[in-house]
């Protein structure tokens, strides 16, 4: 008899050069809380966010943004489920 799944492992988030040196610049403990809620949204379901409108060129680019925290995620997905962030605080 088959194995059922474990819960599905949680996608790997990396930042972008610009996003990581904003993440050094946040000391507000609201600002940080804020941004954590974010990333488990999309570190547990990646495809949460909007797609934008673009070519097929580059990654699919998409946009999650939490209105009661007040932060929007710029993002793509790669093929090994990593999300690759831009931060708008």
């Amino acid at each position: 008899m088959p194995q059922p799944h474990g819960p599905r492992r949680r996608a790997q988030i990396a930042f972008t050069d610009t996003a990581a040196k904003q993440l050094d610049s946040i000391t507000s403990e609201a600002e940080l809380h804020a941004l954590d809620r974010t990333l488990v949204v999309i570190s547990v379901d990646p495809d949460a966010g909007e797609p934008l409108p673009g070519d097929s060129t580059g990654p699919q680019l998409r946009s999650y943004v939490d209105d009661v925290e007040r932060v929007r995620l710029v993002y793509w997905v790669t093929a090994l489920r990593t999300v690759v962030a831009f931060i708008e605080l």
